[in-house]
């Protein structure tokens, strides 16, 4: 449900952060290190910690503010 946006999303910050999926039923032991319990999860890290996250469906502008506010890029 979230792919188009995600990819999206992936190539407008393309350089300046990395996206990147992970197939929970294939990496099960990742998952649970992340603590995601419902799909779809977005983790936001910087730093290598955690800074945000949702969890269901959300919509692309919402992802990019996510983004945007780690970056420092928006107020």
């Amino acid at each position: 449900m979230l792919t188009p946006a995600v990819e999206q999303i992936a190539e407008k910050y393309q350089g300046k952060t990395k996206v990147v999926k992970l197939n929970v039923d294939d990496n099960n032991p990742t998952a649970q290190r992340c603590g995601i319990k419902g799909i779809p999860t977005l983790i936001l890290f910087k730093g290598g910690n955690e800074a945000e996250r949702v969890v269901g469906a959300t919509s692309k502008d919402n992802i990019a503010r996510m983004i945007d506010r780690a970056l420092g890029t928006v107020a």
